[in-house]
């Protein structure tokens, strides 16, 4: 849906408190439901510079797909999208993450409008054409309302049909329990934290054993391997090789 925001966030708006980590450290994770492609762009470079980590889509299927892999923290969702209405696309998401806060992108200013997206349990909205200060700051009051990120009681990562529970270092796949040792567990949760990222042997090295092996980075590989059989074993692979670069997990096809 065409609109055109105005210039962006003042410098004032820019080093306003906001809400840029997760409980792990990582950055804050924002999912833009836009159709027109630079518009999402826009919006996401607005918020990148914010700090948080942002993934984009531009129909409801794609917002889906999104939602399940990347886990996000809040989305921007446009009410008018090519496949299907918004306020659909809305249910859908709850579906999947209930507690995630949705500020709704919207050509309709009536009050009958307004009311039907919050209704159907949008947080809030923003009226096109819109400024990206405006939707910035909107971000961040949902951010710090919600607690998403700084003080979410969320202990689950999921990656496709793979869920991992940080609290109970509990993992499943497709409902089934799978029994790792503390290390295994720690390399997992470090490649699903990263889902469809390349990761180098020396990244896992550093963060899964804090310190380098030198000669011995084989180690990886062989944690790697274990990894595989208790993940991947008679399932469609979800831990990938990419020789010279390193290890990505993504969800099986």
């Amino acid at each position: 849906m065409t609109g055109t925001p105005s210039p962006g966030p003042s410098p004032a708006a820019a080093s306003a408190p906001a809400v840029r980590l997760r409980p792990d450290g990582s950055a804050v994770r924002l999912l833009v439901v836009e159709d027109e492609a630079a518009l999402a762009e826009l919006l996401s470079l607005a918020f990148r510079y914010e700090g948080w980590e942002v993934r984009s889509a531009g129909d409801g299927a794609g917002a889906v797909r999104a939602a399940r892999d990347f886990r996000p923290d809040a989305v921007v969702l446009d009410v008018m999208l090519p496949d299907q209405d918004g306020l659909a696309v809305l249910g859908r998401l709850r579906a999947l993450l209930p507690d995630v806060p949705v500020l709704f992108l919207t050509a309709r200013d009536s009050v009958e409008d307004r009311v039907a997206g919050l209704t159907a349990g949008g947080d809030d909205y923003v009226t096109k054409p819109f400024s990206l200060e405006e939707v910035v700051a909107r971000l961040r009051g949902l951010l710090r309302r919600s607690g998403a990120a700084a003080a979410r009681a969320e202990s689950t990562i999921a990656v496709g049909d793979l869920v991992l529970d940080e609290d109970s270092h509990e993992v499943e796949r497709a409902g089934v329990p799978v029994d790792l040792t503390a290390t295994e567990f720690e390399l997992l949760r470090y490649l699903m934290r990263n889902p469809r990222r390349v990761l180098s042997k020396a990244q896992i090295l550093d963060h899964v054993w804090s310190y380098d092996f030198g000669g011995q980075a084989n180690v990886v590989e062989l944690y790697i391997s274990y990894l595989r059989r208790k993940i991947d074993a008679g399932r469609s692979p979800m831990i990938h090789t990419r020789r010279g670069a390193g290890y990505l997990i993504k969800p099986g096809e």
